[in-house]
């Protein structure tokens, strides 16, 4: 009979917990074929807002979050 036992992961420590998994089930190639996958659709998708991008000076900043007390 297998005993369920859980563990209180955080969504980083998970994350990081099935990256590690997957790289010793798969290798590093795997990686290196599915973020070019990822680069080929993401052209795909927003390859026509590039250009755009690139004339505003890169990638979109994200707003700082800085609060004044």
């Amino acid at each position: 009979m297998k005993k369920d036992i859980t563990v209180d992961l955080g969504v980083k420590e998970a994350g990081k917990k099935g990256g590690r998994i997957t790289l010793e089930r798969y290798g590093h190639n795997y990686f290196k074929i599915i973020g070019r996958r990822g680069g080929q659709r993401t052209k795909e998708l927003y390859g026509h807002l590039f250009r755009e991008f690139g004339r505003k000076g890169g990638r979109p900043r994200k707003p700082d979050m800085k609060l004044e007390i």
